[in-house]
């Protein structure tokens, strides 16, 4: 049987700063992300199985993908817990904001590699993440790939 990849897309909003950037993202601001995660394995042959024909339900992947990242991230905003921010998402925290401390500069790159570890991990056996693309604005992305790790 071949190994096919199956992609599933997903959108949330998130804030963030880079700190110490010289650039305009140094400011607290928020993307539109988009997530696209495909993984690869092969088609159940078990004709008995509920899930014949499929590398894994969409449902399924949904449901770890929704958890590990969607449901976290969207509407959150992400700083580095080891710079100065950690004052203002203190303020923001005690203001009702929902802030998720990270051990990593919160750029799209690092975002995409803490991405895949997180499903990476819950994925089931037979199932393996190809890849990743996180795309943070209509014309810049990070692509994330098993292979190139």
């Amino acid at each position: 049987m071949s190994n096919i990849r199956i992609t599933k897309q997903f959108t949330f909003e998130t804030g963030h700063a880079l700190y110490g950037y010289d650039g305009k993202c140094k400011n607290v601001h928020g993307h539109s992300y988009k997530l696209s995660v495909t993984v690869i394995g092969k088609p159940i042959t078990d004709s008995s199985n509920v899930k014949f024909g499929m590398v894994i339900d969409f449902g399924d992947l949904k449901k770890i993908v929704k958890e590990e990242i969607v449901d976290v991230f969207d509407h959150a905003t992400v700083f580095n817990r080891n710079t100065p921010h950690v004052e203002l998402a203190a303020e923001l925290e005690q203001r009702g904001h929902h802030v998720i401390l990270v051990e990593y500069q919160p750029t799209s790159e690092n975002m995409v590699i803490d991405f895949a570890d997180k499903i990476k991990k819950r994925l089931p056996e037979a199932i393996s993440l190809h890849s990743l693309r996180l795309q943070e604005t209509e014309s810049s992305y990070a692509e994330w790939y098993e292979s190139d790790n």
